[in-house]
C-alpha cells in the first residue's frame, strides 16, 4: 500500500532576505514564528545561478557546474549569461531525487518551478519563466515560456500580461515580483503539486541601486511581504508548508573594479574593432575575465602567462585575493568551468566588465538591456542613463520606432560603473547579514547556521523522504 505524501512545500527564493530584514516582513516573519529560522552560510559566487544550484542539488559550483551567472563555454569560445537549460546543471536536483523515491515507495510527486533558473528541461510537471521570442529581422517580443505548453497563457489570462520590464533594467520593480506570486498561488490552488518553487525577485533591485544603506528597505521589505500575501493564503488553502531561501545578503560598494581594462592596457585581451564598436576576441585573447558581480573568472589561454596575469591583477584596488589554479578549492571553484584565475573584490568593491579603452569605441549593445549579448553581468542596467534628460520619453519613441518597422537601438542605459551602489558575490560578514532560511520540521541545531549545501536534505527530510 502506498506511503501517504507528507505536506506540500513551497520553496520561497525571496533574494536577499536577511535575518536583521525578516522582522520588516510580519507574514514571512510569522511563518518563521511557527516553524524556525537559521542564517545560511553563502557559497561563493554567492549570486543566483549557483545559489539556486548549491540550494537543490547539496553540492558546490565544483560538482554541480554552475560557476556563476555565466561562464566562458570553452568548447564554443563564447561567454554566455542567464542560460536556462536544465542539463548544465552537473549534480542531481531536490526534485529529482525527490520524485525518485517517492515513486520508489508508491506515492505521486508532482513538481513546480516558477521563474527559478535552469527551467528549461527540468523534469517538472508546471513550470514558467521569461522567455522572449526574436525575429530573424532582429525585432523581440517579450513573452514568458512554460510546460505544460499552455500554462502560461493561462495564467496570463487569470492575471494579465507578464510585466516584463519590471523584472530587469530600468523600471525593474515590484510589478514582477506580484505576478508571480499571483501566478504560483493559481497553480497551488488548481494543480496542487508536493513541491513549488517560487523566485520572487522585488528585493534584488533597489539594494544594487542604491545599496542596502541607500534605499528605503522597510518599505522593500513590506512590499515584497503584501505581494506574497496571495501566495501565502494559496499554500495555507492547500495545507502547504512554506519554506524561504534569501540565496545571498547585499552590502554597499563605493568602487567599480576593471579588470578586462587592466588586460587590454596590458597587451593580453584583443578587441574586433568595427561597425558597431569594439567586440571582445575571445580566440586572439591571451587572457579576459568575465565579471559577475563581486567575483570574475579570468580565463588566461597559455600557461606561462598566468604568473602575470595574476600579479598585474592583484594590484588592482578593489581586489581583495587572486586564486589561481588549485587555490580555487579554497571556496569551491575548482571546476573546469572556472577561470584560471579567480578574483574575489573587497567587500566595498564590485567588478565590471568593460573592455574598451573610450566611451567612443563601446560596443553597440553596451547601451542597451542586453543580458545573454554583454560577456559580463552589467547592473548599470538597472537606471536610465543620468545624461538622458527625457530617458522615459526617450523610451516610448524608441519602442513606437520598433512598432513601426524601424531598426533601431534601446540604447537607454548609461557606461558608467562608478554609478553601481549595491552588490553581492562575497559571502556574509555576520550572521544578520547571510541570507535567511525559514524552514518546518525537523530544526537544524540552534544559534548555528545552516551550510548551503545542508538546505537540499532538510527539504528532504521534511518531506518524509530522506534516505
Amino acid at each position: 500500500m502506498p506511503e501517504p505524501n507528507a505536506a506540500p512545500i513551497v520553496l520561497v527564493s525571496a533574494v536577499g532576505l536577511t535575518p536583521k530584514l525578516l522582522p520588516m516582513a510580519p507574514r514571512l516573519d510569522r511563518i518563521a514564528r511557527s516553524g524556525w529560522s537559521r542564517p545560511v552560510l553563502d557559497c561563493e559566487p554567492a549570486v543566483t545561478c549557483s545559489a539556486q544550484a548549491t540550494a537543490l542539488t547539496g553540492r558546490l559550483p565544483r560538482e554541480h557546474g554552475i560557476v556563476g551567472n555565466g561562464w566562458l563555454f570553452r568548447e564554443t569560445g563564447e561567454v554566455r549569461f542567464w542560460q536556462q537549460c536544465n542539463r548544465l546543471v552537473q549534480a542531481e536536483l531536490l526534485y529529482e531525487i525527490a520524485r525518485t523515491r517517492a515513486r520508489r515507495r508508491g506515492r505521486p510527486f508532482r513538481v513546480a518551478k516558477l521563474f527559478w533558473w535552469f527551467n528549461q528541461g527540468a523534469e517538472v510537471e508546471f513550470s514558467v519563466t521569461p522567455k522572449p521570442l526574436y525575429g530573424a529581422d532582429g525585432s523581440k517580443v517579450f513573452g514568458i515560456w512554460g510546460s505544460p505548453p499552455e500554462l502560461p497563457a493561462r495564467l496570463e489570462r487569470e492575471i494579465g500580461p507578464f510585466p516584463f520590464a519590471s523584472f530587469w533594467g530600468p523600471m525593474a520593480g515590484l510589478p514582477a515580483t506580484s505576478w508571480i506570486a499571483r501566478g504560483a498561488a493559481e497553480v497551488l490552488r488548481a494543480d496542487r503539486p508536493d513541491l513549488t518553487l517560487v523566485y520572487l525577485p522585488h528585493l534584488d533591485y533597489d539594494p544594487q541601486r542604491f545599496g542596502p544603506s541607500g534605499c528605503d528597505l522597510p518599505r522593500l521589505v513590506g512590499e515584497l511581504d503584501e505581494a506574497a500575501a496571495p501566495l501565502l493564503e494559496a499554500a495555507e488553502a492547500v495545507g502547504a508548508k512554506v519554506w524561504v531561501f534569501g540565496e545571498y545578503a547585499h552590502r554597499d560598494v563605493s568602487r567599480a573594479v576593471l579588470p578586462n581594462r587592466t588586460l587590454r592596457e596590458e597587451g593580453f585581451l584583443s578587441v574586433r574593432p568595427g561597425a558597431f564598436g569594439d567586440h571582445l576576441e575571445t580566440f586572439q585573447s591571451r587572457a579576459f575575465a568575465v565579471c559577475d558581480h563581486q567575483h570574475a573568472h579570468v580565463y588566461v589561454r597559455r600557461a606561462e602567462d598566468i604568473p602575470l596575469v595574476r600579479d598585474r591583477l592583484a594590484e588592482q584596488p578593489g581586489v581583495a585575493r587572486v586564486f589561481v589554479g588549485d587555490e580555487r578549492g579554497e571556496i569551491g571553484l575548482d571546476h573546469p568551468r572556472s577561470g584560471e584565475l579567480v578574483l574575489r573584490a573587497e567587500p566595498d568593491s564590485w567588478f565590471a566588465y568593460p573592455f574598451w579603452l573610450d566611451d567612443r569605441d563601446a560596443p553597440d549593445y553596451a547601451r542597451t538591456v542586453d543580458i545573454h549579448r554583454k560577456p559580463g553581468y552589467d547592473p548599470v542596467e538597472l537606471y536610465f542613463d543620468p545624461k538622458l534628460a527625457f530617458p522615459k520619453l526617450r523610451a516610448m519613441r524608441r519602442l513606437l520606432q520598433k512598432t513601426l518597422g524601424f531598426r533601431t537601438l534601446m540604447d537607454l542605459i548609461g557606461l558608467d560603473p562608478s554609478i553601481v551602489r549595491g552588490s553581492h558575490g562575497v559571502p556574509g560578514d555576520s550572521d544578520a547579514d547571510r541570507p535567511v532560511l525559514i524552514g518546518h520540521g525537523p530544526s537544524p541545531e540552534d544559534g548555528v547556521p545552516v551550510p548551503m549545501t545542508a538546505i537540499r536534505d532538510l527539504l528532504l527530510e521534511a518531506m518524509d523522504l530522506s534516505d
